[in-house]
């Protein structure tokens, strides 16, 4: 009888245990592509007796090319490509090394491409060999960590972009407003004054009429002011989010609440190397206001304080109050039954979480009775991570 060639195990089992724990050490690891592929290819060089240079080359998820610290590999070009297309190994042309196919099931996920200062030992292709049997699950397992995070990180994209363009749209539709129907109100005003002081006086049907039309006119004039500031907030445009925050805890502290005058402060932290986008700032600027506004019409606070603080690859928003509080969970559970809450509201709160959201970041909010509330945001910094440093 022909005995059966010995399982990867039990050929690198061969090279001494401590190899095989080196595997399972690196298998083990949180290293992602493409870092996981140079640790396996450090590994092969280490692990081998001949071999001076591996590289790990491995498929992108439109199975077009091979990726690796270099440029990309179309499918089918070099040996390497070659290796990729038809899943069988091949020899470099000069005999000093091999490019071996790493499968999961049927498909060709990876390549392993060794070279050798001579002609590559057998032992050591065989090697490779059984180490890129071992590799397939690890890189496989790789391969569809990246794919989640590729799409987690489009649908991201996506929402910002959603956002960013909700924000471009209601800026635009603020100036048009400011420049069109609040101007055009302005002018109404001032010719319905004239039209007051040119009336006779005996005529105070018709001063009465021009009274109530000017009445009208303010009111329409105050309405459309809250709408440009519900659709944008001026004092973002001319003053940026730490003066807007400054600005509303002034007006918020200016009248007195419902247990007296409250004192409104506001810190700011840290710089960002580049200023927020305007969607950002808004979504920021809107969640203090709707906490602050909780803090002033719910929790009978004397004390408000706004934080603000940028860091390298987030900012974080915390109003605090030392008001009477509320559970949190009877809130959210009152608002999933449609009654209205007592001492907040838990659209105001699903509100703010939901700005966050979009924007992939976070709301959490603290608070039990008698002890007041803490609002925080954390909103990550857009391209952040795209900017870091790899390491």
């Amino acid at each position: 009888m022909t005995a059966s060639p010995p399982s990867p195990a039990e050929l690198l089992a061969g090279r001494g245990n401590d190899l095989l724990v080196r595997i399972v050490a690196v298998a083990c690891s949180d290293r992602e592509l493409p870092r996981m592929a140079e640790e396996l290819a450090g590994l092969v060089v280490r692990s081998a007796r001949a071999l001076t240079f591996c590289d790990v080359y491995v498929l992108d998820d439109e199975e077009r090319a091979l990726e690796w610290s270099g440029p990309a590999v179309p499918l089918g070009e070099g040996d390497v490509g070659w290796v990729a297309a038809h899943g069988r190994a091949r020899a470099h042309t000069d005999g000093r090394g091999v490019a071996v196919p790493v499968r999961s099931g049927n498909a060709t996920i990876a390549v392993v491409d060794v070279r050798s200062a001579g002609p590559c030992p057998d032992d050591d292709v065989a090697l490779v060999t059984a180490l890129a049997e071992l590799f397939a699950p690890v890189l496989c397992s790789c391969r569809r960590l990246r794919t989640a995070r590729e799409r987690e990180h489009a649908a991201e994209r996506f929402a910002e972009r959603a956002v960013e363009a909700q924000e471009a749209e209601r800026s635009r539709l603020s100036r048009e407003i400011h420049d069109g129907i609040a101007q055009r109100l302005a002018s109404l005003g001032f010719h319905l004054s004239a039209a007051e002081r040119a009336l006779p006086e005996h005529h105070p049907e018709g001063l009465a009429q021009i009274m109530v039309a000017r009445k009208l006119c303010e009111l329409a004039a105050a309405e459309t002011r809250a709408a440009i500031g519900g659709l944008r907030p001026p004092v973002l445009d001319d003053l940026g989010l730490s003066a807007a925050l400054a600005t509303l805890a002034r007006e918020a502290g200016d009248g007195p609440g419902p247990s007296g005058v409250i004192d409104v402060s506001v810190t700011v932290e840290g710089e960002l190397e580049e200023e927020l986008p305007d969607h950002v700032q808004t979504a920021l600027y809107r969640i203090a206001q709707e906490a602050v506004g909780n803090s002033l019409r719910h929790a009978s606070a004397t004390c408000v304080d706004l934080l603000l603080e940028h860091a390298s690859d987030r900012v974080v928003l915390k109003v605090t109050d030392d008001g009477t509080g509320f559970s949190v969970r009877d809130v959210f559970a009152q608002g999933a039954r449609a009654e209205r809450p007592r001492r907040t509201d838990s659209y105001g709160l699903r509100g703010m979480r939901e700005r966050a959201e979009l924007l992939g970041g976070r709301v959490t909010v603290t608070s039990r009775p008698g002890v007041g509330t803490t609002v925080e945001a954390v909103i990550p910094v857009p391209g952040a991570a795209r900017r870091a440093p790899t390491r």
